[in-house]
Order: C-alpha cells, then structure tokens, then sequence
C-alpha cells in the first residue's frame, strides 16, 4: 500500500516523461499532489552532464525514478554507442549526483535469456541482445547504493503522449493501416497497463523499497494470446489481421523465448495481487487501451 506520510517538498523527477511508463508515473504523482518534474529531452538532454548538473542543483530533487531509454532493441542493435551513452552512461552519472536520494531504474524483463521463464529477482541475468546487455551493466551499477531501486517490467502498455510507445498501441496502428501481423505463439512475457506499473512504482517509492523488484502482470502470455485479447478488446472499431508464427522465423536481434517473471515477492511486499492483462482488460472495459 501507498505510504501517506511520505510527502516530500522537493520535486521527483521523472525521466523519459514522454514516454509510456514516464507520462503514467507523472500523471500518477499529480493524481496525489505530489511534486514532480517531468523530465524529457526538451528539459534536459540527459547525455549532457553539464545540464544535468545544472538541473539537478537548481531543483535539488527528493528522488529520481529513471526511464529514459533507448529500447528498441534493432536501434540499440545498430546504434551501439547511442545506445551505450543513454541506456548506460547516462544512467551511471544520474546514479552518482543522485547519491543521497532515491533512484528507481526501470530495467527489463529481457536482461534473462529466456531459457527458463518465471525469473525471480535473484536469478541471474543472461542478456542476448544488446539493449539488454545495457541494461543489465546499469543494473549493476544501480545496486551498489543502498538507497537506490532496480525495477523489472515487462511489455507496458496504455495510451501515450506520442500514441506509439504501448505494445497495444503499436498492434492496433499496425490493424489500422491494414498491415498482417506475425505473432509468436513461443515469445511468452507478462503484459501490463503502465498506470499498474506507475501506481506499484510510487508504492515502492513511498516504502523506501531498495533492491531488485518485478512488476508484471500476474499471467504469462505469449505474443499470440496477447493479439487475441486485443482482437477481442477491438473488434468491432477495427479488422485485426494475424497470423501466428515462432521465434524461428524472427531474423533481428536475438529475442529470448520466456522472460516470465516470478512477481511473488512485490505482491507481499506491496500486499497486494497484480492482475493478468485479460482480467485487467475484462474489468476495464471503458478504459482507453
């Protein structure tokens, strides 16, 4: 549960502000009045450390929950040393001027190889394509501070501010332009709506939770099985086109089979159960998604 009393004066920071999980986050810490700077590439072009410093000493802020990233993982497969300077670099000089505050690092489900599904947070990591080795290099660096929080997610989705940043909203603009999906019925994560994500987040935020956490939904389905369910959700606005498909016939960067992850400890710690994205869907029905 949220922590009523955690109220702090300065503004949290939020990272990757325009994105998906970020907006979510912010709209989340405006929803309890809480003060909170959103932070995008107009505000601070966080490869730049001049202006982080800059930014950092002006607002003297009370934490950072940092999402900002490169995540395509064919970019960060082509652009390695872009990749390299955002997903880590940057991550590392915010971990150390943040030193004596809280840090969130939002990592990924994919620092695993796959090989096994249902990771726990003590598991260890076996990155297969680079925008995970990035993340998973941050990781270990995050952890080195008592005070700071790695968080692994899984596939996010709602409504961004760009309308491209949700796996759902990249599924249903592909249904609107007419375009045939391949969707694996071997890929298997666990989908979440990223206002679950940001809610959960600012819990652990409140409780001064350190270490490594999962927040995912609370069921594993495979690429496939989310297609259906967005088939189903949309229906009778759009015509979905898809096919189903392996991992055998995916010729990018290499994707592991199963990065499932064992959500049990954050549901205790949090006291509370994390819903699978069909229940979630079935019980939001007005809900954009």
């Amino acid at each position: 549960m949220f922590n009523e009393s955690f109220k702090p004066q300065k503004p949290i920071w939020v990272t990757g502000a325009a994105g998906l999980i970020g907006h979510a986050l912010v709209e989340a810490l405006q929803r309890r009045k809480l003060p909170v700077y959103p932070v995008t590439r107009q505000e601070i072009d966080l490869t730049r450390c001049d202006q982080i410093v800059e930014q950092f000493t002006e607002h003297s802020p009370s934490a950072i929950i940092h999402c900002a990233a490169i995540s395509d993982t064919t970019q960060c497969q082509q652009n390695q040393n872009l990749a390299r300077k955002v997903n880590l670099f940057a991550t590392r000089f915010l971990c150390d001027i943040a030193s004596d505050i809280p840090l969130i690092f939002f990592s990924t489900d994919l620092v695993f190889d796959g090989q096994k599904g249902n990771y726990s947070p003590e598991d260890p990591v076996n990155p297969l394509n680079f925008y995970a080795e990035t993340k998973a290099e941050a990781e270990q660096y995050i952890l080195l501070n008592p005070l700071h929080t790695v968080i692994r997610t899984s596939l996010n989705g709602g409504i961004s501010p760009k309308g491209n940043r949700g796996f759902n909203e990249q599924i249903r603009q592909a249904w609107v332009q007419g375009k045939e999906l391949t969707l694996f019925t071997d890929e298997f994560r666990n989908p979440i709506p990223a206002s679950i994500t940001a809610e959960l987040t600012l819990q652990i935020l409140s409780n001064q939770l350190t270490g490594i956490a999962h927040i995912a939904g609370g069921s594993k389905l495979s690429r496939w099985q989310i297609g259906e369910l967005l088939a189903r959700r949309w229906g009778n606005e759009i015509t979905p086109r898809m096919k189903s498909g392996t991992l055998k016939e995916y010729n990018g960067p290499k994707r592991p089979a199963d990065t499932s992850l064992d959500i049990t400890q954050t549901e205790e710690l949090l006291n509370e159960k994390i819903p699978g994205l069909e229940q979630w869907l079935l019980a939001n029905p007005e809900v954009p998604f």
